[in-house]
């Protein structure tokens, strides 16, 4: 071999720091995905913001703007300190829970079953929920921790039925999504009868809780829903979470790298239907914010269902809601649920004709 030749040779190989470089595009995309991710939680996380500190001065009725930053700064303000700290500010805490929960709730079913429209408000366990609920009011006259425990245990029963009914908890996205529409009928018809049943003014109540709204917020409910949902995040979500990547892989790689999949599906069931049904038992059926959620958040950052992610999403969903059932119109003030209901019914219409036209049927 000439010099020439071998000189062309040793260009041609690669340097020991290209070598190593080499199999970089995977861990490439993976921190662009981070970074998306990173920016869209800081863009949520401002808006949420913006929009409480907005409600706060602006809240259906103005308020002076030195009031009330002398009562978040601790002194005391006839009126306003009243207005911020026992309607406005409960108000906040807990539609955020409630979102938060909601929207965990929804993208772990999201991601679970592969499919956008496989929330619990869709496939009927938030029917669940909101039917042992009423059942509560009505006949047991519940409204403290005890309807909690009902809305729980409602969610996971109609989670149990579905779950059988769809061929015992396989993949079967098509098939849960029309069983749990099935059950969710019956239930919604279960809720109408349930108030004929009523007296007039538990009906009402009752109907009020069943279009969602935060009106009844107080600092006891916030301090509920922190509790509950923050033992769910903290103990038993991140476990979930490690096994929902395996789950994805399939359930036979999950049960080669060591997975017991009934119990896994068990738990990540139990998991999503409580992050669900106690905010429900407590604002009522928030509509679409569990739906919402994860398509959101994916969609701002072009990627896949963040379930944190999503659940800041569905924070900032009913932040914004609320603000604007306080302020659409000025002589009425709009229970939450309706301007979420408002929002999602259009985008279920968009999702569901962005899949007839993609040919990914639902």
């Amino acid at each position: 071999m000439s010099t020439s030749e071998m000189t062309r040779a040793a260009m041609s190989q690669p340097s020991e720091p290209e070598a190593k470089a080499a199999p970089q595009p995977a861990q490439g995309k993976a921190a662009v995905r981070k970074n998306r991710v990173a920016r869209t939680v800081v863009w949520m996380s401002l808006a949420m913001v913006l929009t409480i500190a907005a409600y706060l001065f602006w809240g259906r009725d103005r308020l002076p703007a030195v009031e009330v930053l002398q009562v978040l700064g601790g002194q005391k303000v006839p009126g306003t300190s009243f207005i911020i700290m026992s309607d406005r500010l409960p108000r906040v805490a807990v539609g955020a829970l409630a979102g938060a929960g909601l929207g965990i709730s929804g993208a772990l079913f999201q991601r679970w079953l592969g499919n956008p429209l496989a929330s619990p408000d869709v496939i009927g366990v938030g029917y669940g929920a909101s039917a042992a609920a009423v059942l509560a009011m009505i006949t047991l006259g519940y409204t403290d921790w005890k309807l909690n425990a009902f809305a729980l245990a409602g969610g996971l029963v109609v989670a149990a039925l579905i779950y059988w009914l769809s061929a015992s908890g396989k993949r079967t996205g098509p098939r849960l999504i029309l069983a749990g529409l099935a059950i969710g009928a019956m239930l919604q018809a279960l809720i109408q009868y349930l108030l004929t049943q009523a007296e007039v003014n538990t009906a009402s109540d009752v109907m009020h809780w069943l279009t969602g709204s935060l009106s009844s917020s107080n600092w006891n409910s916030a301090l509920i829903l922190l509790i509950t949902l923050g033992a769910l995040g903290a103990l038993l979500l991140p476990f979930v979470l490690r096994q929902l990547k395996m789950l994805e892989l399939g359930e036979d790689s999950a049960a080669a790298l060591g997975v017991n999949v009934p119990w896994a599906r068990v738990l990540l069931v139990f998991v999503a239907v409580a992050m669900g049904a106690l905010p429900i038992a407590i604002t009522g059926p928030l509509a679409f914010v569990a739906f919402l959620a994860g398509p959101i958040s994916a969609a701002l950052s072009r990627g896949p269902i963040n379930i944190p992610l999503a659940g800041l999403t569905g924070a900032t969903l009913v932040i914004v809601a609320n603000f604007f059932a306080a302020n659409l119109f000025a002589e009425t003030a709009l229970p939450v649920g309706v301007i979420t209901g408002a929002f999602g019914a259009p985008f279920l219409i968009w999702i569901l004709v962005r899949a007839n036209s993609t040919g990914n049927g639902a």
